[in-house]
């Protein structure tokens, strides 16, 4: 095992590669096997080894609350498959249990978190497939890699492709992760963001709120003028663009709608002097509307005296005491020096 030293080394030099509903059971897969490329052409089992992570605080193992959030438990994830990595996007189902997740090397990831009691353990049923176009292709067949987003509305499931600034939308009634993907019409912004830091989270607003029916896609950082980033509502009754103030040069990684109506951002940033650092605010979704600046309070702020990586996914659950659980994964970028990470935190506020 790595000392938290020299991980943080390592993440220092690595970094600046950093770039910048219920969910159906896993389909029928072929039986295990290890592909020697980082994509399928074609639906696999793989096998994912899991690494427990005790305590959240590197350096103070007793600590089990952070801001708002309560730490559960954490998983190193390894795998012989070359292409289990990568992951950008990451949804469950109600229970917590069932996964979706995508790779921004243009790959599906499905399965089941398996717990004892309320720690993971580990990760069972895992199936990598790849994401296909609307000519029934893989995507990167087109050249569109850097899937990076991931929403669910029910059977109908989005991925947003960022350096190609389109959003894909999946009926996963038609062949679970076999299914096409269609192409969602996006405002001409959208197809004007920086090519790197594009559309990075998508959210559905449910029925029972204002916005119903409305894909909110946040970019990573495409500024407008004042410096903020950019936001758009699409579809809905009141589509549009709105701004998400940016402080402290945080960049968006994901977020997620809450049944509250409260909207948590997972947000990042790098600098060669303190390394990788990570946070989560925490906004109202009644304040997002077309010309809006939104804002909210920082609930969770990490960095690499914790057990972080490049955390790009966020997603949430209650359980059935009424806990929660918020559940962060990173994307390792394919590289040797930094980890697939999955958390989960009880959001005590």
């Amino acid at each position: 095992m790595r000392t938290h030293l020299s991980r943080r080394r390592f993440l220092k030099l690595t970094a600046a590669g950093i770039s910048g509903a219920a969910i159906p059971g896993a389909a029928q897969a072929q039986k295990p096997a290890v592909p020697d490329e980082f994509t399928v052409a074609a639906p696999v089992a793989i096998e994912v080894n899991a690494r427990p992570i005790p305590s959240f605080d590197t350096s103070d193992r007793s600590r089990v609350r952070f801001g708002a959030l309560e730490y559960r438990s954490g998983l190193i994830l390894t795998s012989r498959f070359r292409g289990f990595g990568g992951l950008s996007g990451f949804r469950l189902d109600p229970k917590g249990e069932r996964f979706i997740a995508v790779s921004d090397r243009g790959n599906w990831f499905t399965g089941r978190i398996v717990y004892r009691g309320r720690e993971m353990t580990g990760l069972d049923e895992v199936e990598a497939a790849p994401l296909l176009g609307p000519d029934g292709r893989p995507i990167t067949a087109r050249g569109w890699y850097d899937s990076e987003s991931l929403a669910l509305d029910g059977k109908l499931v989005y991925v947003g492709i960022e350096r190609v600034h389109r959003i894909l939308r999946y009926d996963f009634s038609r062949g679970f992760t076999r299914a096409r993907g269609e192409e969602v019409p996006l405002p001409p912004a959208a197809r004007k963001l920086p090519g790197n830091k594009g559309l990075e989270a998508l959210m559905v607003v449910p029925k029972g709120f204002a916005l119903a029916g409305t894909l909110i896609a946040l970019s990573e950082r495409g500024l407008d003028a004042d410096g903020n980033i950019v936001a758009f509502l699409i579809g809905g009754k009141t589509p549009g663009q709105f701004s998400l103030r940016r402080t402290d040069k945080y960049e968006v990684s994901d977020g997620v709608l809450l049944p509250s109506g409260d909207l948590l951002v997972l947000e990042r940033k790098f600098s060669w002097l303190s390394g990788i650092g990570i946070r989560i605010r925490r906004l109202q979704l009644k304040s997002l509307a077309p010309g809006a600046l939104v804002d909210g309070p920082t609930i969770f702020e990490a960095d690499l005296g914790h057990e972080v990586d490049n955390m790009e996914a966020i997603d949430a659950h209650v359980t059935p005491e009424g806990d929660t659980v918020l559940t962060l994964v990173s994307d390792d970028n394919f590289s040797m020096v930094q980890r697939n990470l999955i958390l989960q935190f009880t959001l005590m506020e």
